[in-house]
């Protein structure tokens, strides 16, 4: 079928890889870093003139990396909302990342409708500071005369996609990235201008919602663009994941998603309901202390990295002698405790050995996203499998703890691209549906990651036991917490 290529344009550098269409095999890959001009601390910045994507985008495919390539697909963090006036030209720098600035504004929004359960129903979930909806209103609030001069809202990969193709008048994005905005709603495919207008004040000019395999359009040299997407959504698309799957990621927060045949519409705030890049759904939950609670646990016991953490926690033993950490170091968010604290329960003589506190850090911080599956479970998900991603996940300790605690089959893919890989198999999606050979309901079919695989095993009943023994301190701290 040819040759294409994937690029991902994180907030922190963009990859490139150029595959085999037919195959997925990788041919050749790209790497530039994105420029860092935030806090003097070295935290990424909330603002970011997009043009610095496009500088990284041209370093990483240069030296002749694209030759040969005849379609592109664009992944990008998610949530930056680049806003555009009537001219094409961008009023102020992006607006990425967390964004705690908006916590204060998605307050705002969801009493401004009527609360949870009206968000709930007129677009599947509750807003966040990190989505677009609710940055628009802290532009409104902070920033009125930029918010007076929006006449366009794209995220980052819309930006990237319209860029690549010379900025044409028809402006696109995809059910991924739309499902993420907090104006677009999975479940009836439509966007909600009221919405926008509700954050921003006016209206303004919204992306067309591609399908998974359209293309954006094609660059006056014949360069085929598929629709791009959203990190997330590409990531699930590279790994090759499907209807009984759940990928697990282990950051400093952590995440929980799970393919899904329908969109779930939750007022509790806990589940964001994503479109994926197939025409399926990506139900997300997300905590806010994975691999924070291990990097405190290892500071704390005075261990200098996370391998001698686990290293540690591998003399301990199931249950960690009756310690239980509740890793709720930055509040938490599943469930909705933003002002709590951590807790460190069953402290006995026999109990205070660094070991054993080193394996409660593990046992808490799967044990909080075990409880981030049951939220998807409990909506009737289906989980079999699940794939673990991030660092953390090639720890003796993770991969010693994970497959009892999680119930089920663990795979650990091989560390790869996977966002860049699932926007060069979407770009080979729209580049042989456009010559022929491809079905448009039936993306092509490339290689699975190489993995991993993790069987509970004799193992199950007694993780069973040690989650047991998280949940009873759990509702004994935090009773109600997981109340609708």
């Amino acid at each position: 079928m040819g040759i294409v290529a994937g690029l991902d344009s994180s907030p922190e550098f963009t990859r490139i890889v150029v595959c085999d269409a037919d195959s997925g095999a990788v041919l050749r890959q790209g790497y530039a870093p994105h420029p860092l001009d935030g806090p003097a601390d070295g935290t990424r910045p909330s603002d970011v003139d997009p043009q610095a994507w496009l500088l990284s985008l041209g370093e990483a495919a240069g030296g002749g990396l694209l030759e040969g390539v005849q379609a592109i697909g664009v992944s990008a963090q998610q949530n930056g909302l680049v806003p555009v006036d009537n001219q094409g030209n961008t009023i102020r720098p992006a607006m990425v990342g967390g964004d705690k600035r908006a916590q204060v504004a998605a307050a705002d929004l969801i009493d401004a409708l009527g609360g949870r359960e009206a968000w709930a129903q007129a677009v599947g979930s509750v807003p966040q500071a990190a989505q677009p909806v609710t940055k628009l209103r802290w532009l409104a609030r902070t920033e009125p005369e930029a918010a007076m001069r929006t006449a366009l809202l794209l995220q980052a990969h819309d930006w990237l996609v319209w860029q690549l193709l010379g900025r044409p008048a028809r402006r696109t994005t995809d059910r991924g990235g739309a499902s993420g905005t907090g104006y677009w709603s999975a479940a009836t495919g439509a966007y909600r201008p009221d919405l926008v207008e509700l954050a921003l004040g006016h209206q303004a000019l919204l992306p067309d919602v591609l399908g998974p395999w359209e293309a954006a359009g094609t660059t006056p040299e014949g360069l085929l663009i598929s629709a791009g997407t959203g990190e997330t959504m590409a990531a699930a698309f590279g790994l090759g994941i499907g209807l009984g799957d759940a990928v697990v990621s282990l950051g400093a927060s952590g995440s929980v998603m799970a393919v899904h045949h329908e969109a779930l519409i939750d007022s509790t705030g806990m589940i964001t309901s994503l479109a994926d890049a197939t025409g399926m759904h990506l139900p997300v939950v997300t905590t806010l202390n994975a691999v924070r609670a291990l990097r405190g646990a290892a500071e704390l016991l005075g261990v200098p990295d996370l391998e001698a953490l686990s290293d540690l926690a591998m003399k301990s033993t199931p249950g960690s002698h009756g310690l239980v950490l509740l890793p709720y170091l930055e509040g938490e968010r599943t469930p909705n405790l933003p002002h709590t604290a951590g807790t460190l329960a069953g402290l006995r003589r026999e109990s205070m050995r660094p070991e054993h506190l080193a394996r409660a850090a593990f046992e808490g911080m799967l044990c909080g996203l075990a409880d981030a599956l049951d939220v998807l479970r409990k909506r009737g998900v289906e989980v079999r499998r699940i794939f673990l991603l991030g660092q953390a996940a090639e720890l003796g300790a993770v991969q010693a703890c994970a497959p009892a605690l999680l119930g089920t089959q663990i795979v650990v893919p091989q560390p790869a691209d996977y966002a860049a890989i699932g926007a060069a198999r979407q770009a080979a999606w729209a580049l042989g549906v456009s010559q022929g050979t491809v079905q448009p309901g039936l993306p092509p079919v490339w290689q699975g990651a190489a993995a991993q695989v993790l069987e509970p095993g004799e193992e199950l009943a007694v993780g069973q036991a040690v989650r047991q023994q998280y949940v009873s301190v759990r509702n004994q701290t935090h009773p109600g917490a997981f109340r609708a």
